[in-house]
């Protein structure tokens, strides 16, 4: 039996199905620990063997998976893009909890095969929440850099910095004197505000990232040696993805991450096309490092040059092939590095010994 859950801040609504998708049960809880508990005691009478199927909204279900998890659970996390076409296609109308309950329940039931298992994994959440927060931060500093760019324009215009350069601390010590060297006024007293809060978002990202230095190098000794694999490209890599082993294939794993092709042809001419659905995180990660190979690496160089001569690839094609085979890079080394951690212990005790 598959139990669907469309989650919220104030509360859960689970609707069971049997296997041929039929509705067998409803049940509404408050998202807290307690409610988590009459959820299990709940499809605890209805049968012993479930699986629960959670729509991937990030943190508004996080500790609803981490309990189940803990509770010796089987959760299949469901791609929110994937839901919503499931909607779409429902023979019943309409938006409401039980409606999205009963649509996620079905789409785990039919595609279950293809959707990864959620894995408890301690060491990369603290990843993914680090990465989210540095993006956050990001995200802060450029709408802080736009305001103040345009207040520099009305009240200096010749103070402008070059693009993209308010990221380095030197231009932004350069910017506060010249900025204290002029009369007094309302604009300047913004603007050094505003100054003043991008150097403290800067500061505060370089810290984050120093601190996922850190906690990435160990879990990413390999990753980390892939060309075009910074340490935030394999931080946002580590905690978008968990444990790489519940992907069953490298095939699982590019369904998973956007990169596997969409076949658009009929007749003798085979097309594909760009895949814009699956974790759009990953497929930005993988798209950096598609493009830095481009740029600099002699295999990925050649395999796009044989694509254009051979198959008269374009650009976005050459580069969607890339990213299909660098997917399975990722793949293999992350399971080459997890093997990897899991052999080291055991050395260490024999050599001890």
């Amino acid at each position: 039996m598959v139990f669907g859950i469309d989650p919220h801040k104030q509360t859960h609504t689970a609707v069971a199905v049997d296997e041929l998708g039929r509705r067998k049960a409803e049940r509404t809880v408050a998202a807290r620990r307690e409610g988590h508990l009459q959820l299990l005691v709940w499809a605890g009478k209805l049968t012993a063997d479930r699986v629960w199927a959670v729509e991937d909204v990030r943190h508004v279900a996080g500790n609803l998976v981490r309990d189940l998890l803990a509770a010796g659970e089987k959760v299949i996390p469901v791609p929110p893009k994937m839901m919503a076409a499931e909607r779409r296609g429902g023979r019943e109308h309409g938006k409401s909890d039980p409606i999205d309950a009963l649509a996620i329940a079905r789409l785990a039931l039919r595609e279950r095969a293809d959707l990864p298992l959620a894995v408890l994994d301690e060491h990369t959440r603290p990843i993914r929440l680090l990465v989210d927060h540095r993006d956050a931060l990001i995200k802060e500093r450029t709408r802080v850099i736009n305001r103040f760019r345009w207040m520099l324009h009305d009240l200096a215009p010749d103070l402008a910095p070059a693009r993209r350069t308010l990221a380095h601390s030197a231009t932004r010590v350069r910017l506060a004197a010249q900025l204290a060297a002029l009369p007094e006024s309302t604009s300047r007293r913004i603007a050094c505000a505003q100054l003043t809060h991008i150097d403290l978002l800067s500061t505060q990202a370089n810290a984050v990232e120093a601190e996922l230095k850190a906690l990435v190098e160990p879990l990413a000794t390999g990753l980390l040696t892939v060309t075009g694999v910074s340490v935030l490209t394999a931080a946002k890599l580590l905690g978008e993805i968990g444990d790489i082993r519940r992907f069953r294939t490298t095939a699982a794993f590019a369904r998973h991450n956007g990169t596997a092709p969409i076949p658009v042809w009929s007749g003798k001419t085979e097309v594909y096309r760009l895949n814009r659905a699956g974790n759009r995180q990953l497929n930005a990660a993988l798209h950096r490092i598609a493009l830095t190979q481009s740029r600099c690496h002699p295999g990925a160089r050649q395999l796009l040059e044989r694509r254009r001569q051979t198959c008269h690839d374009t650009t976005k094609g050459g580069l969607r092939v890339l990213k299909r085979h660098l997917s399975d890079v990722v793949y293999r080394v992350m399971i080459a590095d997890i093997e990897a951690r899991d052999i080291a212990p055991t050395h260490t005790h024999q050599a001890v010994a």
